[in-house]
């Protein structure tokens, strides 16, 4: 299954940045290509969520399950959608000034063996993309790390 990573070091907490990423229900204000979200249930250690994603004429549904460590971690399992596979991790480590190395990766499969070598490279640019969006929403919300934040993928 194919695999992307992206480590960042940020001068947010790993709480922020976990909170951040764990408001599901937020996703459409910042994240691009995501129209809406619903959760349909949430606890301190498990949600699970659907996520509308489109772009253009083209929607589909993403339902996934999210075990919750807050602060450390956020697995995303992939249940349902048009994919064969779509899972991830968010990791929030501790740094000694305050901040955090967020490591986040994704692992994915397409249905169609020839649709995931054609879209495979679009896949990368939209990761990185997204990944840019947490960022610029952390900075919104906690304050600019435009000098300190760098990407070392």
């Amino acid at each position: 299954m194919p695999g992307i990573r992206e480590t960042r070091t940020l001068p947010y907490s790993c709480a922020q940045m976990f909170d951040l990423v764990a408001d599901v229900a937020r996703y459409p204000e910042f994240l691009p290509w995501v129209i809406a979200t619903r959760v349909r249930s949430d606890s301190d250690t498990e949600m699970v969520a659907d996520m509308l994603v489109g772009f253009k004429a083209l929607r589909e549904k993403f339902t996934s399950r999210v075990i919750k460590d807050r602060p450390n971690r956020l697995e995303v399992i992939y249940i349902d959608g048009p994919m064969k596979d779509l899972d991830n991790i968010w990791r929030f480590i501790p740094r000694a000034d305050g901040g955090c190395d967020l490591d986040f990766c994704v692992d994915f499969a397409f249905k169609n063996k020839m649709f995931e070598m054609l879209a495979g490279q679009y896949f990368d640019r939209a990761f990185r993309k997204m990944v840019a969006a947490f960022e610029t929403r952390a900075d919104a919300l906690y304050g600019s790390s435009s000098s300190s934040a760098q990407s070392v993928a």
